[in-house]
């Protein structure tokens, strides 16, 4: 049991030796324990170099390690769900040395990543999705012939998403082979690891049972109806000592749950059914935060760590915009009693533990299930209640459907308070940067983006007020350090605001770029505006900077594509304006990780880059002016 971070590198030996999982395969069983020592020591000391997820990858280091003992990978496939788990995996998979560099500029990244390595056989960072592609690897090799196993890893909550579901449902209907691992650290669960569970599952994977069960349905399945009876019986009998009937009415076969820290049962239940044909089901029980002692005693608040610093930076009293947001809604349910909170599994992230505490009647975690979250908002307010919705951009992408169909289409009044919006150092699974582009496009929605902590509790007020649907959308960690006043105000839907005025250029920006906006304009001398509303736009502040300035530069934290600054380019050439426009945001590919202010330079968003684009354009626009005076060429 470790109870500190280690600030220096461990020894460990073994885990030196191992480059590949070759080299894990040619172990002695007995020195497996050794090596998850070693690896769980290490990934401590990896995560506090680097902050990132550690919580999951502590629970799955012995699983991690039976499943490249027993299978030829990267021949047979892993598939993991939730990227948290993989750690130990990359560690293992010839990435260990290279771990320092986890989440930084051209490093190891954050969660599994095809293009990282042929261990890594599906890129994810959202949950759920395992069973799914696992599923179709296995078709295909089944289509092209190969002797290759495919197994699904699911876990920490993503059991909770109809989508792992949708796919058990599809599984069985294939008989592909197929093993579902269920990595299940619930802490309810626990109470079914004891001796008759741990026995019963010892039987149920043992090749002798395996073989009189194969047997049994060979033979019984002459007999009209004899099969049917006895495999009746047979699951009758699992139900009454594990909770496996379920996946075993899909037609899977279920085994466990067994002791996920248990090496030795693990490398024994998974040599015995490994060779089985069809969809299999194993249940395994772990700890999230196994063997590192506060983990262990609060998995939710140590499902990450920061980066341990030599010289721990001093505390701030300053509020993150997540704390602004649950501030405000604890704020406006005291004032409404019809105001409710929904949160798809981000109670922390989201900030909302003292409403849940304070408000208990009026809160609901759906779990990982973004889709569920939204239409279930959509029913609270056809029926007269004023939901809340609090999600991340990034995840709030798969549950767009719902979001118009259920919501929009009937204008129902739902307000979703978007976080996480903008580049995150988790890189391209995480960062919220598609949200302005595809919400608006959907009528009937308001879009809202706050430039800084006074304007999130008045926008996100302004939102709840608003008869119909609205998003606020901000961003992670915290602002420019505004104070933020006690009252609300509604602000008038649609009007921005002007913070600077100039000559020249003016710079029209949302939400997170107006700071960086500003002080381009100070350096340029042109006109700075918050805009505010990326929809409904403030048309009239845009005609008034289109015809008094030679250039205008939209600013957003946004993929350029379809997003704020092109709202504000149809609206100019709609009105026949043919002032010079410069958008600038996040360009078309993905960002790869890095820390937020990186990210940012290299798309051109810090104020330098800014200025540096903007004196550009400005070349090509007194160019083209040039010509037009020469007749040759107007602009």
């Amino acid at each position: 049991m470790f109870n500190t971070i280690p600030v220096e590198r461990p020894d460990t030996p073994l885990l030196d030796r191992i480059n590949s999982p070759s080299d894990v395969r040619a172990l002695s069983e007995s020195e497996l324990t050794q090596l998850a020592y070693e690896l769980r020591h290490f990934l401590l000391y990896t995560v506090g170099q680097t902050g990132g997820h550690f919580g999951a990858g502590l629970g799955v280091i012995e699983l991690t390690i039976a499943l490249h003992y027993v299978y030829d990978t990267p021949d047979d496939l892993l598939v993991w769900d939730v990227g948290h788990q993989t750690y130990p995996h990359k560690i293992l998979t010839g990435r260990r040395e290279r771990m320092k560099t986890l989440r930084k500029h051209e490093g190891i990244a954050p969660f599994p990543s095809r293009q990282e390595s042929a261990y890594d056989t599906f890129g994810v960072g959202h949950s759920s999705t395992s069973i799914s592609a696992a599923l179709g690897m296995a078709i295909a090799s089944q289509m092209r012939q190969e002797q290759r196993r495919t197994v699904a890893i699911i876990g920490d909550g993503a059991m909770t998403a109809g989508m792992a579901f949708e796919a058990l449902n599809h599984v069985a209907d294939t008989g592909v082979d197929l093993l579902v691992i269920l990595n299940d650290n619930a802490m309810s669960i626990s109470r079914n690891v004891g001796g008759l569970a741990k026995y019963f599952a010892r039987i149920l994977s043992s090749r002798l049972y395996l073989s009189m069960r194969q047997g049994s349905k060979k033979i019984l399945s002459r007999i009209p109806h004899a099969w049917e009876f006895a495999k009746r019986t047979e699951e009758h009998m699992k139900g009454m000592v594990v909770p496996g009937t379920l996946f075993d009415e899909l037609g899977l076969n279920y085994m466990g749950p067994i002791d996920g820290h248990d090496l030795k049962a693990l490398v024994q239940t998974l040599e015995n059914i490994k060779d089985l044909d069809g969809p299999q089901f194993l249940h395994i029980v772990t700890q999230k935060g196994k063997g590192y002692g506060p983990a262990e005693d609060s998995p939710v608040g140590t499902h990450s760590l920061s980066k341990i610093e030599r010289t721990p930076a001093k505390p701030s009293n300053q509020p993150s915009y997540s704390n602004v947001f649950g501030k405000w809604l604890c704020d406006m349910a005291e004032i409404d009693p019809m105001l409710v909170g929904i949160t798809p599994a981000m109670r922390e992230g989201s900030d909302l533990v003292a409403f849940s505490e304070k408000f208990p009647d009026r809160y609901y975690d759906v779990a990982i299930a973004e889709q569920h979250s939204v239409t279930l908002a959509a029913g609270l307010a056809v029926a007269g209640a004023k939901p809340v919705v609090a999600i991340y951009s990034t995840f709030l992408q798969r549950a767009y459907d719902q979001l118009i169909h259920d919501v929009a289409i009937q204008n129902l009044d739902v307000l979703f308070a978007i976080d996480r919006a903008g580049l995150l150092e988790d890189g391209p699974t995480h960062s919220g940067v598609f949200d302005l582009s595809f919400l608006r496009c959907v009528p009937n929605l308001i879009v809202m983006a706050p430039s800084d902590e006074n304007e999130t509790r008045q926008m996100l007020y302004t939102g709840y007020c608003h008869p119909g649907p609205a998003a606020v959308r901000y961003p992670r960690g915290v602002g420019p350090g505004m104070q933020v006043e006690t009252t609300m105000t509604a602000l008038p839907i649609g009007r921005a605001r002007t913070l600077r005025e100039g000559v020249t250029v003016a710079f029209l920006a949302f939400g997170s770029m107006v700071e960086p906006a500003l002080e381009a304009g100070e350096t340029m001398n042109g006109s700075v505006i918050d805009m505010r509303f990326v929809k409904p736009l403030d048309e009239e502040v845009i005609s008034a900077m289109a015809t008094s300035h030679d250039l205008i530069v939209t600013v957003e934290e946004n993929v350029i594509a379809g997003g704020a600054g092109s709202a504000v380019m149809e609206y100019l050439r709609g009105q026949g304006l043919e002032t010079a426009i410069l958008t600038l945001g996040i360009p078309d590919r993905f960002i790869a990780q890095d820390s937020p202010g990186a990210m940012l330079a290299a798309c051109g968003l810090s104020a330098q880059g800014i200025v540096e684009a903007t004196r550009r354009r400005l070349e090509s626009v007194s160019s083209d002016q040039a010509l037009s005076a020469d007749g040759r060429l107007g602009r």
